[in-house]
């Protein structure tokens, strides 16, 4: 097929100073993930506030069944990403087009199975993971609401995942903003039945995150048709909405290891939540609190690593390997500055950060202290791991960087934190966390420089540019 021509006020991360293309791509998807993560904490502010520990404890065990979709859909959006990515730098627009006719049939498809799945057994899935008894109630009649929004939240990332790809980080935050506004903003309105609101308890507040998903997916999807978005679906494209099997099996192929790059980490920190609820209850509230800080020093990495894995598609697919290294490199620096320079905020105000969460005085808040101390400088290591897989992974090599994960974190940091506690006690466990980002970040790093992951392809063989 012909490559189709460039277009001026078409999106390009093949051109231009690559540090600058690089910061205002990844800042738009930094500030999303920090109004994700705000929009979350302030939900269950809320439902503390208005219904109580049990009703928590309730979304909870509801939200861990969304971290698993979540995880799955990362990963098949991830590689929408890349195959939009590569098709666009090899000037193969059309090619493009496929991909989004078949993931949009591909994905509205999976989302009315796991939504009539849901929908039928959220009873007997939330029993199987030992939900409290009287927290399994309020929590079948959250998880029922939100498995009723699964396609408008499957079709939201698959269309925020094609505007990345195609070098359009900033649409997607406007309509984030929209759908964390509307949901912070009904939550209290529907829990407890203000003004011309029916009282939902917290049904309401799976409500509420349902019509905020809906309201911005269907804006999103307006707006993009108004603006005559040019990898739109037309009228007379209809026929591209069908299922490119092809198609289904490279996203599944290189979607699934990536998603599962986010249960290996789900399911490491289970290992360690379970070593450290040992020490007692200090210990666990110590931990958590620093789990919640250390969430934010991550995310310029993981904002940094996403915007790198569509610039790097966009370049391998236009055969720029030069650039390619460059925004490699450039992702690198910005990782360790960025992320340093949280590093360096937070051990300054140690103790005040943490005292957001926990009592002034008291053991909880000295092992906080002890946490934040050991781990938080193992970040920037973190960073350059995910930086540098992030690049792998936009080549189509998707396995190398799940196997890595797995060894450093499975194998290195959770055994190594399980000996460390048992022979020398709280404070040494923390030491696993550099010694296995090091370990992640040197083996990504040998494998960018020797392994063979630049003749991975998720399309054809690109037009040299």
């Amino acid at each position: 097929m012909s490559a189709s021509p460039p277009q001026k006020n078409r999106p390009s991360l093949t051109e231009g100073p690559i540090a600058r293309t690089l910061l205002f791509f990844s800042l738009p998807i930094l500030l999303g993930n920090v109004l994700q993560s705000l929009n979350g904490s302030i939900n269950a502010i809320w439902i503390g506030n208005f219904l109580g520990e049990t009703a928590l404890a309730a979304t909870s065990n509801s939200n861990l069944i969304m971290f698993f979709l979540i995880s799955a859909i990362f990963g098949l959006a991830m590689a929408s990403v890349i195959l939009v990515g590569q098709n666009l730098g090899a000037r193969r627009v059309d090619e493009a087009k496929k991909v989004v006719g078949t993931s949009t049939v591909f994905f509205l498809i999976l989302s009315l199975i796991v939504t009539g799945i849901g929908l039928t057994f959220s009873h007997w899935i939330l029993q199987a993971m030992n939900t409290p008894p009287d927290a399994q109630a309020l929590a079948v009649a959250y998880t029922r609401v939100l498995f009723a929004g699964v396609p408008f939240m499957f079709g939201f990332n698959l269309v925020m995942a094609v505007l990345r790809g195609s070098g359009d980080a900033k649409t997607p935050f406007y309509f984030l903003l929209l759908s964390a506004v509307l949901d912070i903003a009904l939550n209290p309105l529907l829990i407890e039945g203000i003004g011309p609101f029916p009282r939902m308890g917290i049904a309401g507040s799976a409500t509420a995150t349902f019509i905020a998903q809906l309201v911005s997916f269907a804006a999103l999807i307006l707006f993009l048709y108004r603006r005559k978005y040019f990898l739109r679906i037309t009228a007379e494209e209809l026929h591209l909405l069908r299922i490119n099997w092809t198609i289904v099996k490279t996203t599944v192929k290189k979607g699934v290891p990536m998603g599962l790059n986010m249960i290996v980490v789900s399911l490491s920190n289970l290992v360690l939540i379970h070593l450290v609820n040992s020490y007692g209850s200090e210990a666990a509230a110590a931990f958590g609190v620093a789990g919640q800080l250390s969430s934010y020093v991550q995310m310029p990495a993981m904002a940094v690593g996403g915007a790198v894995t569509s610039m790097a598609a966009q370049n391998i697919g236009a055969g720029l390997w030069d650039r390619v290294s460059r925004v490699t490199w450039t992702g690198v620096a910005f990782n360790i500055t960025l992320t340093g320079l949280l590093v360096l905020i937070l051990h300054l105000f140690n103790r005040q950060a943490l005292g957001l969460f926990l009592p002034s005085t008291g053991k909880a808040m000295e092992m906080g202290m002890v946490i934040n101390n050991l781990t938080l400088w193992s970040f920037i290591l973190f960073g350059i791991f995910n930086v540098v897989a992030g690049v792998v992974r936009s080549s189509g090599s998707v396995v190398v960087p799940l196997v890595i994960s797995f060894i450093a974190l499975l194998l290195v940091r959770n055994p190594l934190a399980v000996f460390l506690g048992h022979h020398y006690g709280f404070e040494a466990i923390w030491w696993s966390f550099p010694v296995g980002f090091a370990v992640a970040a040197g083996l990504n790093l040998l494998y960018y420089r020797f392994g063979s992951w630049r003749k991975a392809r998720m399309v054809a063989e690109p037009r040299p540019a």
